[in-house]
């Protein structure tokens, strides 16, 4: 028996943890760290290395199968499966066009280059607008700040972790998350430094967090950030800590800024961020007068009814403070493949250029939010949603109200799913195929890997061949579309030529991959060697010379917001008239009912991802710390009656869960917090047997529920009640 140890790097987080991969004869032994990876340096999380157990899962889909008359599933060949696909998919776009058919990608296509962009090819061929992701549960209201901000919508502005003086971060948890929307894989270490050297992280979150524990913590009242960011700028402008020579360089509108946020001094706002105005003014004076200092904020932040204002004032708290761009400071993402600085100058990145049918919500980079599926199922008309394919998603878990959607997908003409598991979504799907794992695959770093204090890039091949029928998405995009009598690369004025692509790639003699263009985009970007004309740049035959990857620069660049921003005037906007309109309706932070008393706010656990890795025994030991239990606060606990370890019912005016009690201090009396990804019923068995609730079917689908701006499920802050059932 030959053992063999191949290196590769994880692709469940922004980490992209190096691994290495231990294999016998095609099959995944083990994986460990990676000591010799320039970034991570043998850092990894248990999923990373929880990884072995999805590959090597017996409840794996390993083959395509067929949904029965009877909803059970049969075995069916690829070629069967391909071919009624396409003919079904062919009849519905001559019928009603390809604007009827749907897709939803989830998470974990963010971190893998060919996926994403081949589906993108397929839906931009059909013409279709019925693009959902889980980005609307996520971090599209980021997406947007950054368009409002810098006219670049894929800019993911991030904190220089190495060199800064004052971390402040809002609602996020990077020693669980491990530094979503940024790039640390080693944040334990980055967090610690800062207060090595004389500086300070403060966290701002309703709860008391992992990482709120370990560093200083501001307790919040849920979903009450823009409050305090605009305090926080009150009391910049007001006590004349601007850099107001930053500002002449780089901004305009901050006078307007200045205006709106005049009207929330701190005194005003404790009442409404339960924070008080001595806390608040400490906090700003320390944040514009340090040497340098940064904002960050993820998840907590993006999903509340202000989502988009949140992470606009996040930035603008850099920017007033002259702390954009420069070393310390929160800096921009270069990306070392310019994927999306080439969409970004070629204006194809889009928002607010469409509106959905249902809701009248504005597109994000040409997405709508996936809350609105369910009725873009059933609302009947021009354009209604006929046929889905999902794509490592499961929407009924992750979207507000899934049991709507749930209910919906059964009325649709064709349901396709690409996935590792029957979950929760693709149960209701009339054919899910088998996709690979990323163990399973070539791959190369670009996207959030650009969110990065180091300058760091990564290739790798696949470690192992894929087991059983398990294929490559953007392979089957590929097949359907040819089946279909299209191909994917006709696109727009080509389309006309598309009988000629076809044959040409029949005949082999058009042959593009995902990895073709990535290989060229590399090395024509900011790194690459120019075909030649750079000696030294990077090519891919260099990357494959070093497969633990290749440190680029020890530090991000600064000095490029003229490269990066892309208004008309090369400045960054500090008050368009939508975040002037988001602050001038604020009003009160909740109102008041008293049936709905507490407010419920969501969190991450370090060995849970999103809602696809409780079926491994890895992550699922520990018969006490791996169940699912609702964080409550003593008082709130006596008031309802509930007892530690006890059964709890939560009701919202949306829907009714029931979990487990864990009476605990890390949350206020006030704040309700659950885990969310839990509560399963597919075709996994250890998930399934983990019980837990989908804290997500007490939040609303309905329109005038999700935020504005970016169209976001409204996931913190939700208006709930307990009630024990013990009693």
């Amino acid at each position: 028996m030959t053992s063999e140890q191949r290196i590769t790097y994880c692709r469940i987080c922004e980490a992209l943890c190096g691994v290495v991969a231990t294999v016998e004869n095609g099959r995944l032994m083990e994986l460990r760290p990676d000591g010799d990876n320039p970034l991570s340096r043998g850092r990894v999380c248990p999923k990373g290395i929880a990884m072995a157990d999805i590959q090597n899962d017996p409840d794996r889909v390993l083959t395509p199968l067929r949904r029965r008359s009877d909803g059970g599933f049969d075995e069916v060949s690829w070629d069967d499966a391909l071919a009624d696909i396409a003919q079904r998919l062919r009849v519905i776009v001559d019928r009603h066009g390809g604007g009827e058919v749907g897709h939803y990608l989830g998470n974990p296509a963010a971190f893998g280059y060919a996926t994403s962009l081949w589906h993108g090819l397929f839906m931009k061929r059909l013409n279709s607008a019925h693009q959902y992701t889980a980005g609307s549960q996520d971090i599209n209201s980021r997406f947007v700040a950054s368009r409002l901000l810098y006219g670049a919508i894929s800019q993911l502005p991030f904190p220089d972790l190495p060199r800064t003086d004052f971390l402040l971060v809002v609602g996020a948890n990077p020693l669980v998350s491990h530094g979503s929307a940024l790039r640390s894989p080693r944040i334990k270490e980055d967090l610690a430094s800062v207060v090595e050297r004389g500086g300070r992280v403060v966290i701002i979150d309703p709860r008391r967090t992992e990482t709120a524990r370990k560093y200083e913590h501001v307790a919040v009242y849920p979903d009450s950030d823009a409050w305090l960011l605009l305090s926080l700028l009150h009391v910049i402008f007001e006590e004349g800590l601007a850099d107001h020579d930053a500002l002449a360089r780089q901004a305009t509108g901050s006078a307007a800024l200045r205006a709106a946020a005049a009207e929330f001094a701190p005194e005003r706002t404790e009442r409404l961020t339960g924070v008080e105005a001595h806390v608040v003014r400490e906090l700003a004076h320390a944040f514009a007068t340090a040497p340098s200092a940064c904002a960050y904020g993820r998840t907590g932040a993006c999903l509340g009814r202000h989502a988009t204002l949140v992470c606009f004032l996040l930035d603008a708290l850099s920017i007033v403070t002259g702390n954009l761009d420069r070393p310390g400071g929160t800096l921009f993402a270069r990306g070392v493949v310019p994927l999306e600085e080439f969409g970004e100058r070629a204006h194809a990145l889009s928002y607010a250029e469409a509106r959905s049918r249902v809701g009248s919500h504005p597109d994000v980079m040409g997405t709508f939010p996936a809350a609105i599926m369910a009725e873009e199922i059933t609302t009947p008309g021009a354009g209604q949603l006929r046929a889905l394919i999902s794509t490592a998603g499961n929407p009924v878990l992750s979207v507000p109200n899934g049991q709507a959607l749930a209910a919906a997908l059964p009325s649709l003409d064709l349901v396709v799913a690409m996935d590792l598991y029957m979950n929760e979504t693709n149960r209701h799907a009339d054919y899910i195929l088998p996709a690979t794992t990323f163990l399973e695959r070539s791959d190369m770093q670009w996207g959030f890997a650009a969110a990065s204090p180091t300058v760091f890039m990564q290739s790798t091949e696949a470690v192992v061949p894929p087991y059983g029928q398990a294929r490559e998405e953007w392979r089957v995009y590929d097949d359907i579309a040819r089946l279909m009598g299209m191909s994917v690369l006709a696109q727009g004025p080509l389309a006309r030529w598309n009988r000629v692509f076809v044959m040409l790639e029949r005949l082999g003699l058009i042959r593009l991959s995902p990895r073709s263009v990535f290989e060229l985009l590399l090395r024509l970007g900011p790194y690459g060697d120019r075909f030649g004309l750079r000696r030294g740049g990077l090519t891919p035959r260099r990357l494959r010379a070093h497969p633990h990857g290749v440190v680029l620069a020890e530090h991000a660049p600064t000095g490029i917001l003229h490269e990066v921003v892309q208004h008309a005037d090369r400045r960054v906007h500090l008050s368009p008239a939508a975040i002037l309109n988001e602050v001038n309706t604020l009003g009160e932070r909740h109102p008041a009912d008293p049936a709905y008393p507490l407010r419920l706010i969501g969190l991450r656990e370090l060995r849970s991802h999103n809602s696809w890795m409780h079926n491994s025994e890895t992550l699922m030991k520990g018969a006490r710390s791996r169940r699912h239990r609702a964080r409550i606060s003593p008082a709130d606990a006596t008031a309802a009656g509930l007892v530690d370890g006890g059964r709890v019912r939560i009701v919202s005016a949306t829907g009714v869960i029931e979990t487990e009690v864990l009476i605990t201090d890390e949350v206020n009396a006030g704040t309700v917090a659950v885990p969310h990804g839990w509560g399963h019923d597919g075709g996994w068995q250890r998930a399934n047997a983990a019980g837990g609730a989908n804290v997500n079917d007490l939040t609303s689908n309905r329109n005038d529920q999700l935020e504005r701006l970016a169209g976001m499920s409204v996931l913190n802050g939700v208006a709930v009640r307990v009630e024990s059932i013990d009693r």
